[in-house]
């Protein structure tokens, strides 16, 4: 029979923590920056809007698609060797696309593949910790910490290649600088079977504590799979919202853009809130309660923000939203991260994220144009409804995962 010891999971510390969130940083960073590089895109190249916005997109899903294909490798030994190559590229890409204008179009798109393996061995490593829940509110926290400040500084420093590319080409160096710490895969025994049930022993301890471990059992691999379907469709339809915020906003509650800025960062906000707030409850909740609420709510917000006609109270749904938005993308993380611990399902899950992320705006015009803004946001927040019920399901089921390796018996 084979057994995969989730008893290896590591404390969260520094060393190790600070590595998994930098190299996660330097991967996601191009979504972040892409507003930013859009127009450092057209004064390096000379090209319109239009064009420098397909580039883009290109850029991001290529750091998709590369993630996808390459996850696998993340969830074994070649974690490291994966995120070091893709740090090394994506400095190289980024660089060269900061100092060489006329390369940048080939620099983008270098540049975005070796992104894409920062995010697979960035997610995947996250299944190395204990408490996933309280993990994935530590990676958020830092994430939108540091995503924030670089937001706020670029702009102030210039948005020309070398200012923009520069600083993706920075953060992928410093994530490559710290690759050293990021938690192995855990060791499975190489002459084990193949798995025929969900929980079964291992042997005990020298400490005395009797651990059980999940196998790879057909269970677990449907409900890896459907994770990753359902996340991908709630995801593409959260962020065609977030696409079509300042539109919706302008045409239906007269929101300036000064108004939308606020909306923007109020929403920034309320998900650093939400990462605090998770880190602080853990597991106590569970996972598929609070994701089901999460979920559920979520979608009537989505729905009365179709339905606002008046700015500030377009603001503070928006705000709201964004908020409870942020915090079950952590549920969904930390869910994927303790199906496994070697990261099969948390690293493609970030990946997966990406690919509705660069086609959003696409997917969000095109609902718009069919169904107007009420119909936009109606469609958007069934769909909520009825992810709710899916990954509720899974949630629950990583958690007994999760507590069939909890010690049982300590001497």
């Amino acid at each position: 029979m084979t057994t995969i010891d989730l008893s290896t999971r590591v404390p969260l510390r520094f060393p190790t923590a600070s590595a998994t969130f930098a190299i996660g940083i330097a991967g996601y960073l191009g979504v972040n920056l892409s507003p930013y590089m859009i127009t450092a895109a057209q004064s390096g190249l000379g090209i319109d809007v239009l064009a420098a916005s397909w580039l883009v997109t290109a850029t991001l899903l290529l750091t998709a698609v590369t993630g996808l294909a390459i996850a696998p490798l993340c969830a074994g030994a070649h974690r490291r060797t994966v995120a070091r190559a893709g740090l090394a590229l994506a400095a190289l890409g980024f660089a060269t696309a900061a100092l060489v204008p006329t390369l940048l179009l080939t620099a983008l798109l270098l540049g975005g593949a070796g992104a894409g393996g920062a995010v697979a061995a960035s997610g995947a490593a996250l299944a190395a910790f204990r408490n996933p829940d309280r993990v994935a509110g530590f990676n958020g926290l830092a994430n939108r910490g540091v995503i924030t400040i670089v937001l706020a500084v670029i702009p102030l420093v210039g948005l020309a290649p070398i200012d923009v590319f520069g600083a993706l080409a920075l953060f992928a160096v410093i994530g490559l600088a710290v690759s050293a710490w990021l938690p192995a895969a855990p060791v499975v025994d190489p002459q084990a079977a193949a798995a025929v049930g969900d929980a079964m022993p291992i042997e005990i301890p020298p400490t005395g504590t009797v651990r059980t471990a999940p196998a790879r059992s057909r269970t677990v691999t449907i409900a890896g799979f459907g994770l990753l379907l359902v996340f991908a469709l709630w995801a593409a339809s959260e962020d065609s919202l977030w696409a079509m915020a300042g539109v919706m906003g302008a045409e239906q509650a007269g929101l300036t853009p000064e108004g939308l800025g606020l909306a923007l960062s109020g929403a920034t906000a309320g998900g650093l809130l939400g990462s605090l707030l998770l880190m602080i409850v853990g597991a106590r909740l569970g996972r598929a309660l609070p994701l089901l609420i999460l979920l559920a709510a979520g979608g009537v917000l989505k729905i009365v923000e179709g339905f606002t006609t008046d700015a500030t109270a377009f603001i503070v749904v928006f705000i709201a939203w964004n908020t409870i938005y942020a915090i079950a993308f952590m549920y969904f993380v930390s869910t994927s991260a303790a199906l496994d611990a070697d990261g099969r399902w948390s690293g493609p899950l970030l990946a997966v994220y990406l690919v509705g992320s660069a086609l959003t705006p696409v997917i969000g015009a095109a609902l718009v144009g069919v169904l107007g803004f009420q119909g936009f946001a109606i469609a958007l927040g069934i769909a909520s409804f009825v992810l709710a019920v899916p990954a509720g399901a899974i949630a629950l089921l990583s958690t007994r995962l999760e507590r069939a390796v909890t010690p049982e018996v300590v001497s």
